[in-house]
């Protein structure tokens, strides 16, 4: 089970993650999964994993040297963590942080994981970029977008539900693995390549 009473929890409150002010309008997207929702996903992660508690205040937009801010969305679709290969190598390559992705993102990466899972095939960011390019609206926030000359690959990938904006958590890195090397803010380019 994840770690909420480690004696190591106070050690998460020296550092308070500090908003980057790259909300459109932050007091709508003010954190509210709640620490019986965060329990639920205990088993989606290491368990030497600390939690940072519940905070109302916090946005998903954070700075923090100390926390790893995770939208809940992957988590409910399926992901555990770490993650996998083509999921690592998307997030390493491109620097952008966990949270700024949106729903048809996580969507559309995690159905190609469990193709990739099922049919034990070999897929690239070289491939996956003749798919999908890797698009903002303005919002800091990132998604792929069907390439206009292919047909669409995966679909029924959208969601209307808003809820994923303010359903997020953070983890202490420094107990997680490769934690260390997780964005510590949201970057505002991003495009996938495989160099």
């Amino acid at each position: 089970m994840a770690n909420r009473s480690s004696p190591n929890k106070s050690l998460e409150m020296d550092n308070v993650p500090q908003s980057q002010n790259l909300l459109r309008n932050p007091s709508s997207e003010l954190c509210k999964f709640t620490d019986p929702k965060i329990d639920g996903l205990f088993s989606c992660l290491p368990p030497e994993t600390i939690f940072r508690l519940f905070d109302s205040s916090m946005s998903s937009d954070v700075v923090s040297p100390t926390c790893v801010c995770f939208p809940a969305l992957p988590f409910f679709l399926g992901y555990s963590y770490p993650f996998p290969n083509l999921t690592k190598r998307i997030f390493t390559l491109t620097g952008i942080s966990y949270s700024q992705f949106m729903p048809m993102f996580w969507m559309v990466l995690h159905t190609i994981e469990q193709i990739i899972s099922t049919e034990g095939l070999d897929l690239n960011l070289s491939e996956l970029s003749n798919l999908y390019s890797l698009i903002t609206h303005g919002s800091n926030r990132f998604l792929f977008k069907a390439k206009s000359h292919q047909p669409l690959p995966i679909l029924k990938t959208t969601q209307n539900d808003s809820t994923w904006k303010y359903q997020f958590f953070f983890v202490r890195r420094d107990f997680i693995p490769q934690g260390d090397s997780q964005p510590k803010k949201w970057i505002l380019k991003g495009r996938i390549y495989d160099p």
